[in-house]
């Protein structure tokens, strides 16, 4: 399943060390026939610790973790939506990644000048916020005027769609996300044909400095700002360290682990970004486990047994007979497949069985 996540932000907030940090991070892309060889894309490992624990009790061979792609977008300015800077290229890029990730600077540092001369996380998210509202904005605007016709002609379909792109447009114009309109059953189609950026998942990426001044560690007025709009929004975040990845890089674990403690920090956070980004895609992991291979598949929550096999295969979907399921730490616990079954605890799931993040699964076809 390939989903992908857009890292945006304006210059110098750390958005290409993030990516760096990330990288670092990556695995191994043979696995994942939809992984390109575009530099500016990484496909990450998701930190599970349920995945060695499975190919331990397994004793497996080879082990293969779930995966979410990270794409380096080209920096923002103020502007973008007219094609100011790299404007354009920004805006095709981000309209190709199914989530974005805005990544915000909160610690002062006179060697790294900010855009703007000065720092405010918020007003850095306002200015990005602006060019994707004004690029939506523009989508709505032409799509309200072809509709114009269809809606006169007393088409069912635009007047439907007239009444929502209406909704969408008065939201822009407000400054708010499209996200910010609920679509009803007979409008989500034509909510998801305008492919608006604003309609997207967004998360926010508080790039903070070990050692440094960090907002957060200052009680600044300027974060506590930040955390209004966050909680005003029900935005989800997270803090990392994009650069202490960096600076330790040529370190062993152990040199690392005395270096952060040193500095104050526990780790960089970027774990915790990649775990977030991959709830962000609204994703769940199901398991298969053996000798040979113990393997997190990555799908959709909510899908049924057919529809999650086929991260196998695409022939499961259609194949499909029953799935043989039992929980992750369930199995454990039972010491063996062969326990775990006297125990009862290896269910038989149908066609309409709903897979849980954690599930391990045998396909029968």
């Amino acid at each position: 399943m390939s989903l992908s996540i857009g890292i945006v932000g304006l210059p110098n907030v750390g958005k290409s060390t993030l990516f760096n940090a990330l990288t670092r991070k990556s695995v191994l892309v043979a696995n994942y026939p939809f992984a390109t060889i575009d530099p500016s894309v990484g496909v990450v490992a998701v930190p599970d610790d349920r995945l060695g624990k499975l190919s331990t009790f397994s004793k497996s061979v080879k082990t293969v973790p779930a995966a979410v792609e990270f794409v380096d977008i080209a920096g923002l300015v103020k502007g973008a939506s007219a094609g100011e800077g790299l404007g354009n290229q920004f805006l095709s890029n981000i309209r190709e990644t199914d989530a974005i990730a805005e990544v915000v600077r909160i610690f002062e540092d006179d060697n790294i000048i900010h855009v703007d001369g000065k720092i405010n996380p918020l007003k850095d998210i306002e200015v990005i916020n602006l060019e994707l509202i004004l690029t939506d904005m523009d989508t709505v605007t032409k799509r309200l005027h072809n509709l114009g016709k269809e809606v006169k002609a007393g088409k069912k379909e635009a007047i439907i769609e007239q009444g929502l792109v209406e909704r969408l447009k008065k939201a822009l114009e407000d400054g708010k996300l499209a996200s910010t309109v609920i679509a009803n059953e007979f409008e989500e189609p034509y909510l998801r044909q305008l492919h608006l950026l604003t309609n997207k998942p967004f998360m926010y990426v508080l790039n903070k400095k070990s050692g440094g001044k960090n907002l957060d560690e200052m009680n600044d007025d300027r974060f506590k700002a930040l955390l209004k709009f966050f909680n005003d929004y029900k935005a989800k975040w997270v803090i990392v360290d994009a650069g202490i990845e960096q600076d330790l890089k040529d370190m062993d674990a152990g040199e690392k682990q005395e270096m952060r403690e040193g500095l104050g920090a526990k780790d960089d956070g970027i774990n915790d970004l990649i775990k977030k980004g991959y709830e962000l895609l609204d994703l769940i992991t199901y398991f298969t486990t053996g000798e040979d291979e113990t393997r997190a598949w990555t799908i959709k929550r909510g899908w049924t047994a057919p529809l999650a096999g086929t991260a196998i295969h695409g022939d499961f979907k259609d194949k499909f007979i029953r799935a043989e399921v039992v929980e992750w730490d369930k199995l454990l616990g039972a010491g063996s497949y062969a326990a775990a079954r006297e125990k009862g605890l290896i269910r038989t799931e149908g066609k309409e069985y709903i897979v849980k993040d954690g599930d391990v699964i045998e396909f029968k076809i």
